[in-house]
């Protein structure tokens, strides 16, 4: 199993802002510094702070590059198949509806998503 518990929200919280545990994750910021630097972007964007054409230019500044998975078994593969694929590197999956942090291997979320469909 490669899931590491991981929320950085400082009341523990874990809806809504999976987007923001991700990307803290990701560059290795606090969830408040991740939090200022999204709403920043979405209000120069003028769009919302969790919208993937906001975090996307976000990841985008700070190197990272936008690729698709491809469609083969869009019901069989998984993250945690996705983890083993890709024992190196950070990755920021989506699945539509829920946002990941992967770092060598291993998914970091606050719940067990590894049967998310990325």
């Amino acid at each position: 199993m490669s899931y590491v518990y991981y929320n950085p929200n400082p009341l523990g919280l874990s809806v809504g802002d999976c987007t923001i545990r991700a990307i803290s994750g990701a560059l290795g910021l606090s969830w408040e510094e991740t939090y200022n630097l999204l709403t920043q972007y979405g209000y120069f964007m003028c769009d919302m702070p969790s919208s993937n054409r906001v975090w996307g230019q976000l990841l985008k500044d700070n190197g990272f590059k936008k690729h698709q998975i491809p469609d083969t078994c869009p019901q069989c593969y998984t993250i945690e198949d996705f983890c083993y694929d890709h024992p190196e590197g950070i990755y920021i999956v989506g699945t539509g509806e829920h946002v990941v942090c992967v770092c060598d291997g291993f998914y970091f979320d606050s719940w067990d998503s590894g049967n998310e469909i990325p």
